[in-house]
């Protein structure tokens, strides 16, 4: 497995990014691991998580996190991977917050949660809109210099703040975001390329895409309101179940079987043909999803693909 350089860094992460809001949700501790074992042995190394998943399920968090910090100490493999997580966003406990008292204290919950001593890329999940960003990067600062964190990222962030933070790095020497994890997809493609993509050129970013595959929709799995029930995420892709939702679906069933692939494989290839796009973020709960995951870094789709997936997103 070719990996790629995570922009700023020294790390180098397979292209596909295992999305570990799934554990301790719809997979339990033993499926997590079997997942986890699965992905690593096909080569993958990048597995991200956040402090709060699933705080829908127990109002706080922090079960993906335990899972695979578990699954790390039995097998040995730390040095092995890239583990990102993320402060900052809300639960039944607390609201959005990424004051310098809150991301102190939650680091260390997520290392003890992770058993590990440091975080790869640590990310503002969700920006508050209130704390100063020179607050939230010296709190960066701190955690970088006593090396429990590596590099920082950003999520959900405006562009806005996103400059500021650049700005506020520069005049005071503090660290700088190397990566942005935008919502994007086939599906998902106005706010990351009218209002995200010049910045992420301008500062040289590793973008990592969530919800690559439309929470499903673009497995080709969601195509009527019956299908939407089955899965516990089936009524988060309603939305899609539209003219364009169709349209996109018919063109990845042209192209899968054109590659003798899936829709997804196809989706994700997408993705990965962007040249600003390191690595989809994407979860799978069964070993056949996963082999649709390892398929996409494989697939070349010719230009007349990549041209029709374009033409029927826009």
């Amino acid at each position: 497995m070719e990996k790629r350089k995570i922009k700023n860094t020294d790390l180098l992460a397979a292209p596909i990014n295992f999305g570990g809001n799934v554990f301790g949700w719809t997979l339990d501790e033993q499926e997590s691991f079997n997942i986890l074992d699965l992905f690593t042995g096909g080569g993958f190394n990048f597995i991200d998580t956040a402090d709060t998943y699933s705080w829908w399920v127990n109002g706080k968090g922090g079960q993906s996190e335990e899972i695979i910090g578990k699954w790390m100490k039995q097998r040995g493999n730390r040095d092995e991977l890239v583990i990102a997580t993320k402060v900052g966003s809300e639960t039944k406990e607390h609201d959005f917050d990424i004051s310098k008292k809150h991301i102190l204290k939650s680091v260390d919950e997520s290392l003890a949660r992770l058993q590990t001593d440091h975080i790869d890329i640590y990310y503002t999940h969700f920006d508050d809109h209130k704390t100063p960003v020179e607050e939230t990067l010296e709190a960066y600062d701190e955690i970088i210099k006593a090396g429990k964190v590596r590099y920082i990222a950003a999520s959900n962030v405006t562009p806005e703040r996103l400059r500021e933070s650049f700005e506020v790095a520069d005049k005071n020497n503090l660290p700088k975001y190397v990566a942005l994890q935008p919502h994007y997809n086939l599906l998902e493609r106005e706010k990351f390329e009218t209002e995200y993509a010049d910045l992420v050129k301008e500062y040289d970013l590793s973008v990592f895409s969530y919800w690559s595959l439309a929470a499903g929709f673009l497995t080709g799995k969601y195509r009527t309101e019956e299908d939407l029930a089955k899965s516990a995420r089936g009524e988060g892709v309603r939305k899609y179940l539209n003219e364009k939702g169709s349209e996109v679906l018919k063109a990845l069933d042209q192209i899968s079987e054109k590659h003798e692939t899936t829709q997804a494989s196809v989706a994700l290839a997408w993705l990965l043909a962007n040249p600003l796009v390191t690595a989809p973020i994407v979860s799978a709960t069964s070993k056949s999803q996963l082999e649709t995951l390892f398929q996409a870094p494989e697939l070349n789709l010719s230009s007349e693909d990549i041209e029709l997936l374009n033409k029927v997103s826009q």
